[in-house]
């Protein structure tokens, strides 16, 4: 017995051990569980749990003004109140509701594809029905609601009013914290206070894309509002000046999505000013002188600067139409039509330069030692098969005989510059029409700018690689026919240049940007690409191209006489250049010139498509800018006002008329079939083609389209037609 009691005693002990390590590892292992819980999963418990929590939301930059030179607001912002969807916290006060009420909650994840749109709007607790109490309801398109829902859940609010008026606003402002899931704010938004004005320099914008949230975004924010970028002309080019630094807000919201307490607010930053080298004034008048025909497009440029004044396209559109979104009926009427085009920047567009070509041919023999070089017109210059005829040798059977550069230019010779053309060689012509800008883009800070096409050069080559140039394709890219192109911008840089005595400088658009602390982010300051003289041209030769285009506006037998004024001395080459026109053959008519001839101060190029003539058809064009210019340079001022859109049209110009008193003034004694027979006619079926193809028009980028309700997403009645 004795015995078996220290037996006992040492079974109890094994027991009690063993029933204290069981608890010690029982205990351990609950330690664990609550470090588990408690420490490493506690935010995943924590959100499962109904409660406050807090919600950080990225708002968009404010964008930056664009002004002209002299501070006229010509795009600015003005305040768009917004009502916005959160589809999570609607969804998540749905089911809270549900809860609430004490009715069987979904098993599962909730089916949003089907379910997300009942939410929103069925039921008088629901978003919609509370706005429908408030009167402030609107239809919308359900499919889009659910795609949204879909694809970024409650990342990216769901626009439901992005116009909504002042009085809207404040209504629901005072309930917006009550209605789950619903939010108002105010936002810029964009406004081009001048309509049309410079539509095609300014550009527009369109809406922020949706896919284009970064992964680092999306993790840092619950909420994400991006900002609206420029797709066209100023307001893509300079976009990333534009755009203004993000704003980062902090709230705190309950269960139900309801909005208690702002936590942190660091408000959104307001992007640079740009300012633009444009005159809003000389553009107001520049655009009303092209209303005049149909198609076309003019530079203004400063000759000393490189500045860029005026720009104009016609027709043009309303970048007002893009805010915040544009109809799909209205963006069809804008590209419907590939006549028309009113999208397209025809200032920075090729065409085929005609006659006007004659003077970077002039500028390269020049360079080439050729500007005293006299050459005998004989009315044509044969090329095997091919006759290039001048257009007095087509009008009348006639020639010109011998003529030097500065008459050849007056004239307009076609022989004088083919034969000048073919002396030199093609290395030599585009080695000196690049000099002054032709076949390459000019690099101004505007899209979608076309480089040309100079037969002979690199890019012609690549796009040609088993062509070869030849004579005759040499004397018709020294007339501006073949495959020659060359935009109005290029030829008024290059007109710019003969004006200022030979210097080339890169044409601008931009000629500040200014960040909102006052930092010049870029300077004004001109960019001088090429000078003539120093390249070895005597001053007195160059002098000579000057003199041909004075002459050709101001003696007897110049094809430029309808740009003659009485104190103002102008020189002018014309040009009228055979084409295509909607099947139908055609012309694009030209005048290129600047003013005052002694002291330039203005490059002006004009182009009309459809034109007759460069002379009876742009020479008034370019009086009436220029009569513009020096009224105001003389003390007195040009309007400015909103301006409407020009639809323009495809009807042939004839001629521009002028009051009759004008052209007594100037004295027009030239033959009629003068001004039509420079133009480049002559070649007629007998321009060869190398087979550089026609250039596709560019296609402008896709702007947000206004999207429509659906029936689903009705729940406005809509008016019903009174039948008659």
């Amino acid at each position: 017995m004795k015995e078996m009691i220290p037996m006992r005693r040492e079974g109890f002990r094994l027991r009690l051990y063993l029933l204290t390590a069981l608890m010690l590892a029982g205990f351990g292992l609950l330690l664990n569980r609550l470090h588990d819980f408690q420490i490493l999963r506690r935010d995943e418990f924590l959100s499962q749990v109904p409660g406050n929590k807090e919600v950080t939301i990225r708002e968009p930059g404010i964008r930056g003004d664009i002004v002209d030179r002299n501070g006229v607001l010509l795009a600015m912002n003005v305040r768009k109140y917004e009502l916005w969807f959160n589809l999570e916290e609607v969804r998540d006060a749905y089911l809270a509701r549900l809860r609430a009420a004490k009715v069987e909650a979904y098993s599962g994840p909730i089916k949003a594809e089907s379910d997300i749109v009942a939410m929103v709007k069925d039921g008088e607790d629901s978003p919609i029905g509370q706005l429908q109490k408030l009167g402030l309801a609107k239809n919308f398109k359900a499919s889009a609601m659910r795609t949204h829902y879909l694809t970024h859940g409650g990342l990216i609010p769901y626009t439901y009013y992005s116009d909504l008026n002042f009085s809207q606003f404040a209504k629901i402002a005072e309930n917006s914290r009550k209605i789950p899931g619903v939010q108002v704010g105010v936002r810029p938004q964009r406004s081009y206070p001048y309509g049309t004005l410079g539509s095609h320099i300014i550009g527009y914008l369109k809406q922020w894309e949706k896919g284009d949230i970064s992964p680092d975004a999306q993790q840092k924010f619950d909420h994400y509002i991006g900002d609206d970028k420029g797709i066209a002309g100023v307001e893509a080019s300079m976009d990333s000046y534009l755009q203004g630094l993000e704003g980062i807000k902090k709230v705190a919201k309950d269960e139900k999505g309801r909005t208690l307490k702002m936590l942190d607010y660091t408000p959104p930053e307001l992007g640079a000013k740009v300012m633009l080298t444009m005159d809003a004034r000389v553009q107001y008048l520049l655009e009303n002188v092209m209303r005049r025909v149909g198609r076309g497009a003019a530079v203004v440029m400063d000759v000393n600067t490189g500045e860029v004044l005026a720009m104009a396209s016609v027709p043009d559109y309303d970048p007002n139409a893009f805010i915040p979104s544009i109809s799909s009926e209205r963006w069809k009427s804008y590209r419907e039509s590939v006549q028309l085009s009113p999208l397209t920047n025809r200032a920075i567009s090729e065409f085929a330069p005609g006659s006007t070509m004659k003077v970077p041919t002039a500028i390269a023999g020049a360079l080439q030692g050729l500007a005293r070089r006299s050459c005998t017109c004989s009315g044509f210059v044969s090329y095997g098969n091919h006759k290039v005829g001048c257009w007095i040798y087509n009008m009348r059977g006639g020639a010109h005989g011998p003529l030097r550069l500065s008459e050849a230019l007056q004239r307009s010779c076609n022989p004088y510059f083919n034969k000048i053309a073919n002396m030199m060689g093609c290395e030599k012509l585009v080695e000196g029409c690049e000099k002054v800008g032709l076949g390459q883009r000019t690099g101004i800070r505007l899209p979608a700018e076309s480089p040309g096409i100079l037969p002979g050069s690199r890019g012609w080559r690549s796009a040609n690689p088993g062509l070869s140039m030849t004579p005759v394709m040499e004397a018709f890219t020294s007339i501006g026919q073949g495959d020659m192109m060359a935009t109005p911008l290029q030829m008024a840089a290059m007109t710019a240049c003969v004006a200022n005595g030979g210097k080339y400088y890169q044409p601008r658009i931009i000629r500040k940007v200014v960040a909102s602390n006052g930092e010049v982010l870029l300077g004004d300051q001109p960019v001088l690409k090429s000078d003539i003289i120093a390249m070895g041209v005597a001053p007195e030769d160059f002098e000579l191209i000057r003199k041909g285009m004075w002459m050709a506006v101001n003696e007897s037998g110049g094809t430029a006489r309808r740009a003659k004024m009485e104190e103002i001395e102008v020189a002018a080459k014309t040009g009228t250049a055979q084409t295509i026109d909607n099947g139908q053959k055609s012309h694009n008519s030209w005048m290129i010139s600047f003013a005052p001839y002694e002291k330039p101060r203005y490059a002006v190029a004009v182009v009309v498509q459809n034109g007759a003539s460069g002379g009876l058809v742009c020479g008034p064009l370019t009086y009436l800018i220029y009569r513009g210019l020096f009224t105001r340079d003389a003390g007195g001022r040009l309007p400015l006002k909103r301006m409407q859109e020009f639809a323009g049209n495809t009807d042939r110009v004839e001629q521009v008329e002028l009051p009759e008193d004008v052209l007594a003034a100037i004295d027009v004694t030239v033959l009629e079939e003068e001004y039509a027979g420079e133009t480049g006619a002559e070649v007629t079926a007998l321009v060869p083609q190398s087979g550089t193809p026609p250039r596709a028009q560019i296609v402008p980028l896709t702007p947000t389209i206004t999207i429509e309700a659906d029936d689903e997403g009705t729940v406005v009645p809509r008016a019903v037609p009174v039948q008659p």
